[in-house]
């Protein structure tokens, strides 16, 4: 990606991929959609597939978003990342520890981890975290055994920690507004967007409305 600074990420619409609830016939052609309506984040999630098919599935997505300049994160894998030189690398909490995440992709990389509370925000925060996703926020069929976070804990969250924070799971057009006044700094997707029979509409519109609770 050209001049990219991971301080001028935008985390607006962060769109992360499933090719089992996409409407279209290629990943390749959702993710291009998905940025042409305002996606600012491109999450490669890739669960079922083997090293190589996850390799060259980045390579081939990675094509798309340095195209239009988008960053590029590979959810877990920190060696794809580092294959395909991917701007950063989004982690849960029963992934490679942040700390070592760090270590593995520099200082100059995007490193996200996923928290539900206080607690793992702070810690995350404290490991080098770029980024936090922090949810799930609604009941959502993508991590079906995912707790809901409350509100009161992701306002928590945001009073604890001063780097960037995403809502995630089951965020969607008709909920996005509820987040207004706490301070988020994006919405992360999967189905608001992939699975829409109009992809590059959604992201459009998604896009809006983060704008008017910023």
């Amino acid at each position: 990606m050209k001049n990219f600074e991971k301080a001028k990420v935008d985390y607006s619409v962060y769109l992360c991929t499933d090719r089992d609830l996409m409407s279209t016939s290629t990943l390749e052609e959702a993710v291009e959609k998905a940025i042409l309506g305002g996606a600012t984040l491109i999450q490669l999630r890739e669960k079922a597939c083997s090293a190589k098919e996850f390799y060259e599935t980045a390579v081939s997505i990675k094509k798309i978003t340095e195209r239009y300049n988008v960053p590029l994160i590979i959810n877990d894998r920190v060696d794809i990342a580092l294959a395909v030189d991917a701007e950063g690398v989004h982690i849960g909490q029963s992934d490679l520890p942040a700390k070592e995440a760090r270590r593995l992709l520099g200082e100059d990389k995007i490193v996200g981890v996923t928290a539900s509370t206080k607690e793992l925000a702070v810690k995350a925060f404290q490991d080098g975290a770029d980024y936090l996703g922090v949810g799930a926020m609604f009941a959502t069929s993508t991590k079906k055994d995912a707790k809901v976070t409350k509100r009161e804990e992701l306002l928590k969250i945001r009073e604890s920690v001063s780097i960037p924070i995403i809502v995630i799971g089951g965020v969607n057009e008709t909920n996005v507004m509820e987040f207004k006044h706490t301070g988020i700094n994006g919405i992360a997707v999967v189905s608001a967007i992939i699975a829409k029979p109009d992809i590059e509409r959604a992201a459009r519109q998604l896009k809006d409305l983060v704008e008017k609770i910023k």
